[in-house]
């Protein structure tokens, strides 16, 4: 991707290397992530809680000095979330509609939010409780690492997939399926989630499409990364390579193949009205 040398947003609460509680787990918080990471991809605020119910121990705040590489990815981050401000804000102003910025918050190992205590473990989410997006930068090492979504651009992906929650919220369907989700089985509650989580993924795709419309910030390869990132994340692979077999009753974000076309839609119309995941016929 090009990132360098473009603006970084001033909406970020950086909140790594300054204290806090670590949280230790056995095997390492990598085991714990390559473990959950399909539950939680673009979480949900009370599965943070459930998880923090079962972690072992707490260690003393620690203060450090960031590397020079965690440096890096904090001004990637940074550049990522202005580029979807900048598009988003466009996308809103056209509609006659005002967008509101999200915070984006670094942290590492757990910090709190308003929908609990948020944990490296839980994998990146956003909050609508305070409209804030959480990541522990640590993710996009494991993503590389554990699932081989490699690049910059994979990167990219997991922030825009995110903001897209934030674009739901604003559009006021997070909340709407959120009160249905009340009244529904746990098959039609996932079906509801997945819905949800595509409709990101297509999000996602939008704003790949209008910021390389508005920046050109694509290279080669770029988008291939974005398809990879997008099934490597898929509900099916996570599970097959965490269980060695696949529950499909129990998704919660879709199937591999799903993430990838939902995301490729957005990327290829830009068109915000054509991601209705939730009338369409086939996911």
């Amino acid at each position: 991707m090009r990132w360098q040398g473009r603006r970084q947003s001033s909406n970020v609460e950086d909140r790594r290397g300054t204290g806090g509680r670590g949280l230790t787990v056995g095997g390492g918080v990598g085991a714990v992530i390559a473990l959950v990471i399909y539950l939680f991809f673009g979480g949900k605020g009370d599965k943070i809680t459930q998880i923090t119910q079962s972690l072992q121990k707490s260690e003393p705040s620690r203060v450090r000095t960031l590397s020079a590489h965690e440096k890096e990815l904090g001004d990637f981050a940074a550049v990522i979330l202005a580029d979807t401000e900048d598009v988003w804000n466009l996308l809103f102003k056209k509609a006659g509609r005002k967008y509101r910025e999200p915070k984006m918050v670094l942290f590492s190992g757990a910090t709190g939010s308003a929908c609990g205590y948020a944990q490296s473990a839980t994998g990146p989410f956003y909050c609508p409780g305070d409209e804030k997006v959480y990541i522990d930068l640590e993710f996009f090492e494991e993503l590389q690492r554990r699932l081989d979504a490699q690049g910059d651009f994979a990167m990219a992906y997991v922030i825009a997939h995110e903001i897209g929650h934030h674009v739901q919220k604003l559009l006021g369907i997070m909340d709407q399926k959120n009160q249905m989700r009340e009244r529904l089985n746990k098959r039609e509650f996932n079906r509801i989630s997945i819905q949800l989580e595509l409709q990101a993924d297509f999000l996602a795709g939008v704003w790949t499409h209008h910021a390389q419309r508005m920046k050109n910030i694509l290279e080669e390869g770029d988008i291939e990364e974005g398809i990879n990132a997008a099934g490597a994340v898929g509900d099916d692979r996570i599970q097959k390579k965490t269980r060695g077999y696949v529950v499909p009753d129990s998704f919660t974000h879709g199937t591999s193949a799903q993430r990838t076309r939902w995301f490729l839609k957005g990327w290829k119309t830009g068109d915000i009205n054509q991601g209705n995941t939730f009338d369409a016929r086939e996911l």
